[in-house]
């Protein structure tokens, strides 16, 4: 090849490189289109909305109480082929920008007779772990879900001492149902910022004909691992689709058991919002659901597309944590 052939070939090269290859802007802009809800609303809420109470006064189990034997036969009556896949990310063994907090893993034995190996998780509630929180993870006021107070029951000693994730040791089996939000709105993604709105639940429900509802897991994407593979990772807690404040009362409407997201919360957010967490901190401690949190629905949608299902079940098993706040978890969807 001559030079001049060369020269000619990288430039195409790079022109082609240039015209598959998309980057993030410098500054997302917050989306202003839906009001925001106010902390005085918001505070309004916690009591006008709250399931403490609802299943006894010493209950620890929260919305899964509505994840009844019918409930799980229901669920189980949606498998028609046995096909499984895995709503959790990998586990990352190295830091990055969407995971300063890798989990720690070392070979303890390689020999010509067996092998063996060590993990820990520094971060159970990291960006970079698909986990269960335990009630004992949020607090409202000092105050932990169904009004346990969390003074001399969760102590830096003995760990938490109720609602701990031993509570749902036996694991969570129910109906799952997909809310694909990129493939309503036709994009690979959500950019960062956008707030998924109960009329986007609802259009997504109108168009499939599928509707979440008591006992239910409902798990919504907005891309975030679409958007890693297109653009690389980044931060989560700069840049996140997610769902709106406003949706909260839909949830306690909904009677949900379990709600699952990528990422909690939309970042940026726009002038004169409550916090980042609002929603997953109210739905976990207040409504008493249990909280799937960054999961990765990449290979869920793509099952549910190729078969135009977006209802299955859906099973989820914690490790048993003595007195622990949450834990890593691998959850199966099976069609």
């Amino acid at each position: 090849m001559t030079t001049f052939a060369r020269l000619a070939y990288s430039i195409g090269l790079l022109a082609a490189l240039a015209s598959v290859m998309s980057f993030p802007s410098a500054a997302q802009e917050p989306d202003t289109s839906v009001p925001l809800v106010t902390a005085a609303q918001y505070e309004q809420w916690r009591t006008e909305l709250s399931n403490w109470g609802r299943w006894g006064t010493d209950d620890e189990l929260g919305a899964a109480n509505l994840i009844t034997p019918d409930k799980r036969a229901e669920a189980a009556g949606l498998v028609s082929e046995g096909f499984t896949v895995s709503l959790a990310s990998n586990a990352q063994k190295y830091k990055s920008l969407d995971n300063p907090c890798p989990i720690a893993w070392s070979m303890v034995r390689a020999s010509r007779a067996s092998a063996s190996d060590t993990v820990a998780y520094p971060c159970i509630h990291g960006p970079g772990t698909t986990h269960l929180d335990a009630f004992a993870h949020i607090f409202f006021d000092g105050k932990m879900w169904n009004g346990y107070d969390v003074d001399g029951v969760v102590t830096m000693e003995d760990g938490a001492m109720k609602n701990s994730i031993m509570t749902v040791k036996d694991g969570l089996v129910t109906r799952g149902v997909l809310y694909d939000i990129p493939r309503l709105k036709g994009v690979p993604y959500l950019e960062p910022g956008t707030r998924i709105t109960v009329a986007d639940l609802e259009a997504w429900e109108e168009q499939t004909g599928v509707r979440v509802g008591s006992g239910d897991a409902f798990l919504i994407r907005w891309g975030r691992w679409a958007r890693q593979d297109a653009l690389g990772p980044f931060d989560t807690g700069r840049e996140a689709a997610g769902l709106d404040n406003m949706v909260i009362p839909w949830l306690r409407e909904r009677d949900v058991a379990i709600a699952g997201w990528e990422t909690p919360g939309y970042m940026p957010q726009p002038e004169g919002d409550i916090s980042r967490l609002a929603l997953h901190n109210f739905a976990l401690t207040i409504l008493g659901i249990q909280v799937l949190d960054r999961a990765d629905f990449q290979a869920l949608a793509t099952a549910a597309a190729a078969r135009n299902r977006w209802e299955f079940m859906v099973t989820i098993a914690p490790l048993p944590i003595p007195n622990g706040t949450g834990s890593p978890v691998n959850p199966i969807a099976m069609f």
